[in-house]
């Protein structure tokens, strides 16, 4: 029994419509009667539907710094790249290219850079390896598309949140309201049974003819 429980709940968790990148789709609450039965399903289900509310919210952020990183990452390899494809195309030439060179933030130095055919690439980490020219130009090509894939999905993905996060924010909002009817008509029946009650009282106090 509990392994078919157990299935049950995997199957369940599998039928949840996701986005491209797996994050869930939010609930979108027509009839409030479907999520709460009565007033004491309010409270778990407010608290339910804000933890899915911060739940989107933690994963924003994180995509927010995903996307600045990627944002200041590009042009690097961009940078990287065009002078990688200069170098490959000066390699003809017999004369060596004059340039400068960033030592820091504000110092500059003049280099002349013969013809090559290896060039060296930070890989992060303190890390650097020659990479033979060609080799060089299409690990960089291949950094730079999937940088922009990973950049196009992370702004997708943050519209997709928002979304989620409004219609989350619009649950809450339905359920409260449907809180606040209800207490009404508890209020409403209160005082007709108490108004029943007062009349049955003057009847019985009434004087027999």
């Amino acid at each position: 029994m509990a392994s078919k429980g157990k299935q049950a709940a995997a199957s369940g968790k599998d039928a949840t419509p996701t986005n491209p990148r797996g994050i869930p789709y939010a609930p979108f609450v027509d009839k409030v009667e479907d999520y709460v039965s009565s007033r004491e399903d309010v409270e778990p289900t407010l608290r339910s539907f804000q933890e899915m509310i911060a739940k989107y919210q933690f994963m924003e952020q994180n995509l927010q710094r995903r996307v600045i990183g990627l944002k200041e990452k590009l042009p690097d390899i961009q940078k990287t790249l065009d002078t990688v494809q200069f170098l490959k195309a000066k390699r003809s030439e017999e004369d060596p290219v004059e340039t400068t060179f960033e030592l820091n933030d504000t110092l500059y130095a003049k280099a002349e850079v013969p013809p090559t055919d290896e060039v060296y690439l930070w890989l992060g980490a303190n890390v650097m390896l020659a990479y033979p020219i060609n080799e060089a130009e299409e690990l960089l090509e291949s950094k730079l598309k999937a940088a922009k894939t990973s950049l196009a999905n992370c702004e997708e993905d943050l519209d997709f949140l928002r979304e989620q996060v409004t219609t989350m924010e619009v649950a809450v909002a339905r359920v409260y309201n449907w809180d606040v009817v209800q207490k009404r008509k508890d209020k409403e029946e209160e005082e007709k049974k108490k108004g029943k009650k007062g009349i049955k009282g003057d009847e019985n106090d009434s004087p027999n003819g």
